[in-house]
């Protein structure tokens, strides 16, 4: 019959389920199958529960009206703190690298989220990361240094080489992580010690 929709098999329903997971970073076919007969066979309050998690994630996080850092409140407890130092600012391109440095122990100033890097053969420009935001805070006169964290890759260089050609004519101390960094690595990978010798070595821009 014309228009007749296919009804939802239990195969089709695992299968949309296994070519979602499939999409995750770190997660291949064969993972994504092992994850899916994982849930099917899980207690059905676990996996709800699991459902619940992931909505309120999308539903209730939000940005970090100063840092941009998810959080469920206009500012997160980072910005809040007031051991902090307000005058120093170090710049990540996603939250997971803004809890690598804080697991270094070496870092007490403020965070900027970038939430990517320019790649402009992806069609990521300046717009879609939040560097106005950061060129607003910038501008408020606290903010003596800031340390481009982003990843000693192309994109990452290139992201901290921009920022800093926007920041340095503010007179602004635009630093960058020491080369104990390797180059093509990404900070999710760096240890502690590694990530606190950048900090404590960084240099001018």
């Amino acid at each position: 019959m014309a228009g007749r929709r296919e009804p939802v098999t239990a195969t089709t329903v695992l299968g949309r389920v296994q070519e979602m997971l499939g999409q995750l970073p770190g997660l291949g076919p064969k993972s994504a199958e092992r994850v899916t007969h994982h849930l099917l066979n899980a207690p059905r309050e676990e996996v709800l529960a699991l459902a619940d998690a992931l909505r309120e994630l999308k539903d209730k996080l939000k940005r970090c009206r100063c840092c941009c850092m998810p959080t469920e409140n206009d500012t997160c407890q980072t910005c809040l703190d007031p051991r902090r130092d307000p005058n120093i600012v170090c710049v990540v391109e996603q939250p997971r690298d803004q809890a690598v440095v804080e697991r270094s122990g070496s870092f007490r100033g403020l965070y900027h989220i970038l939430h990517g890097r320019l790649s402009p053969l992806d069609g990521i420009g300046a717009d879609r990361l939040t560097i106005d935001l950061l060129l607003e805070r910038a501008r408020s006169g606290v903010i003596r240094e800031v340390i481009m964290a982003t990843n000693p890759t192309l994109e990452g260089d290139g992201t901290a080489l921009y920022i800093s050609g926007l920041l340095t004519p503010m007179g602004l101390n635009v630093t960058r992580l020491a080369r104990g960094l390797p180059t093509g690595s990404v900070l999710e990978f760096a240890n502690s010690q590694m990530l606190s010798d950048a900090l404590e070595g960084r240099g001018s821009f």
